[in-house]
């Protein structure tokens, strides 16, 4: 009885939370592309609609990676792999990839459009947990070739803000299965100066490092969008301006329903509001942390410490976007932002957790 409790006292919160999120994420999509929605598609409900149908899908992924022993995923980590890699090569075909505000990320399924990157992110914690759980010497060299190539083919979507979560969570997994230190001085350095030349040759980066430095420097143009952040953040004030009250939705406020979602929350339900959702956040996360000490094996233990990462990553890149912290790359906050692809793959990995918690000895 004692360990039902215990298991059950760990086990709600990586289910009820991110569903507790994703209803109020329904509902703030609702909110944020009601007009937008009704111009594109004459419906003001596509979005809620479209969200709510990707929620169910992901209850389902849950349920089915529950029951998938995650030792079996060692097997499934190089098909993948593989799998990934053709699609992030065939979204940048014109004609099979669809381009959307400059950037080619999707491909036209015609009931859904996919994004490989998104994939990617989930290919990329099974195979490297997979492939570091036995440990072997001299990987370095196979390791970071991979990794940049991957990188390589996101950045020329491009789409750099997954590009960084990626090598990031890479990283991440690859330190902690035993890396030597030297490693990641070759790692860093390489790291700069690669993003040095990204920037350096890429106007539209370049204008985001200027927005991010200076977010007063053209508020009509290249800072339009974090300017427009800070209105809905600093108009929420303490308690915000109530349920439907947002000004910012009707059009001003770029990738409202998406990767900017949390500035309408904040000006909705204010300081306090925004607060709430962090600390559901912290523990979801905490819960992800308690898992990775609990592991039964390496493979358990690098893949909780990837997924650990995925959802860590996204949610303070998002957030740091948001506040002024750190440059807007796109990023989608887990759960809350609108789009069925990340949708998926964070209810596929919860899916995996819950399988490995059911092998965690209490």
């Amino acid at each position: 009885m004692n360990k039902l409790f215990i298991r059950n006292k760990f086990f709600l919160p990586l289910i009820t939370i991110p569903l507790i999120l994703s209803l109020v994420g329904l509902v703030f999509i609702f909110e944020a592309s009601a007009v937008s929605s009704s111009r594109l598609f004459g419906d003001s409900l596509h979005y809620l609609k479209s969200q709510a149908v990707w929620i169910f899908l992901g209850i389902i992924t849950v349920l089915i990676f529950s029951f998938i022993d995650y030792k079996k995923l060692y097997f499934l980590s190089f098909v993948s792999l593989i799998l990934t890699i053709i699609l992030l090569v065939v979204v940048l075909i014109p004609g099979v990839g669809s381009k959307i505000g400059g950037a080619r990320r999707w491909i036209d399924l015609g009931f859904f459009n996919l994004q490989p990157t998104e994939l990617a992110k989930f290919s990329i914690i099974i195979y490297l947990s997979s492939w570091f759980s036995s440990k072997e010497k001299n990987r370095f060299l196979p390791f970071i070739s991979l990794i940049c190539f991957l990188v390589f083919l996101i950045i020329l979507q491009p789409d750099m803000g997954t590009a960084i979560i990626i090598f990031l969570i890479s990283v991440i997994i690859y330190y902690f299965s035993g890396a030597k230190f030297i490693d990641f001085l070759y790692i860093f350095g390489g790291s700069i100066v690669s993003l040095y030349f990204l920037i350096k040759l890429s106007p539209y980066r370049f204008n985001r490092l200027l927005a991010f430095l200076n977010p007063s420097i053209d508020p009509l143009g290249i800072s339009y969008h974090i300017s427009q952040i800070f209105i809905s953040l600093s108009s929420g004030g303490f308690f915000g301006r109530g349920f439907g009250a947002s000004r910012q939705k009707y059009l001003f406020l770029p990738e409202a329903h998406t990767d900017s979602i949390y500035a309408i929350i904040g000006e909705e339900y204010g300081f306090i509001g925004g607060l709430i959702l962090i600390i559901l956040y912290f523990i979801f996360i905490y819960k992800i942390y308690h898992l990775i000490r609990l592991s039964p094996d390496r493979l358990s233990k690098l893949i909780s410490i990837g997924i650990f990462a995925f959802f860590n990553l996204q949610f303070i890149i998002n957030l740091a976007g948001m506040t002024g912290l750190f440059p807007i790359v796109g990023v989608p906050i887990p759960f809350l932002s609108y789009g069925g692809s990340n949708l998926l793959i964070s209810f596929a990995l919860i899916g995996i957790m819950v399988n490995i918690e059911k092998r965690v000895k209490v």
